[in-house]
């Protein structure tokens, strides 16, 4: 244990069958709340996908009892340090898919997916001029983070991403195609759809960004930005040779990878901003959210009416301002 970061993230996932999951999720609560830890899993017929954090000790002794179940033997942890928990509680929730693709017919990763690429193997192949690379995350997670001439696809979620390609389908035809997400469990499920629909050459970057990050030849190479990850931590470094800043403040353009929640409860968008711009912009992403009635931020720093319509013309002249 290192003095200074006494706990310990976990990501990692399994594609296994797993009978009676409703039973399954309700027991696995509850040994996780017995060991202390906090985070999120998600359990299903078709297998186990987590992100828990907890001392090195109570890490230790999950994957300790994770491995001895036979279902669980061989799943790839993910370990990163960490000076505090990367969550606030503990929850284990029941779903129909670990990940959600809403397939017409849904697929078995275990049956047919894209081959596996290690980060060195990832690395050299998207130096191909005939290699696509596409990101298989979502847009917020791109805009903060990855790799240099993937491509963004236009979605807000990740079940769009099959209607997508069907779309831009001549993007793809003829190419070898890369795909990549943050701990390789997406990648799993849309890799194996890309084969089903008869794409020839697909290759998924095993372990994700998040291995790739920590590969020690390879360095986090071609990657620009950060990575989001689903935690506290909100981003994590990948590129350990070149960092370059691909974020851009929502406001101003400025480089920026800093992630906020817009203050208005009913839309929540994750926005990149500054501080300066958070306090300025009352870390509202729109004029409508910046007046909504229950603005978090107008009620943490409890600001009155007067003082509220006072921030407001100071914003409205500022643009008038910068306009002339």
């Amino acid at each position: 244990m290192t003095a200074n970061k006494p706990y310990r993230i976990l990501l990692y996932y399994k594609y296994v069958p797993i009978n009676n999951p409703e039973e399954f999720t309700s027991e696995h609560l509850a040994f996780c709340k017995e060991i202390g830890l906090k985070g999120r899993i998600l359990v299903a017929a078709e297998g186990i996908n987590g992100t828990v954090s907890g001392t090195v000790e109570q890490t230790d002794q999950y994957m300790k009892i994770m491995k001895e179940d036979a279902r669980f033997a061989d799943m790839v942890f993910k370990i990163d340090d960490s000076a505090t928990h990367a969550f606030k509680k503990m929850h284990v929730r029941h779903r129909d898919e670990l990940v959600t693709l809403r397939l017409e017919d849904d697929l078995d990763p275990t049956e047919v997916t894209g081959k596996y690429l290690e980060p060195k193997q990832f690395f050299q192949a998207m130096n191909d001029p005939e290699t696509v690379v596409i990101d298989a995350r979502n847009d917020y997670e791109y805009d903060l983070g990855h790799f240099r001439g993937a491509i963004r696809p236009d979605i807000k979620a990740f079940r769009e991403l099959p209607d997508w390609v069907k779309e831009n389908k001549d993007m793809f035809e003829g190419k070898k195609i890369l795909t990549y997400c943050t701990g390789g469990i997406r990648c799993e499920k849309f890799s194996g759809w890309l084969v089903k629909e008869g794409f020839e050459d697909v290759a998924q970057l095993h372990g994700g960004i998040v291995t790739y990050g920590k590969d020690p030849e390879v360095q986090g190479q071609l990657w620009d930005g950060q990575c989001y990850v689903f935690d506290e931590r909100i981003s994590v470094e990948v590129n350990r040779k070149d960092h370059v800043i691909v974020g851009k403040d929502y406001f101003t353009g400025e480089p920026c990878e800093r992630y906020v929640n817009c203050a208005n409860p009913e839309c929540n968008k994750q926005i990149l901003c500054s501080e300066e711009n958070e306090e300025k912009y009352l870390r509202s992403c729109t004029h409508e959210c910046r007046v909504h009635p229950r603005n978090r931020y107008v009620i943490e720093h409890h600001l009155t009416e007067a003082e509220l319509l006072e921030r407001l013309q100071k914003m409205d002249e500022d643009v008038l301002e910068n306009h002339y």
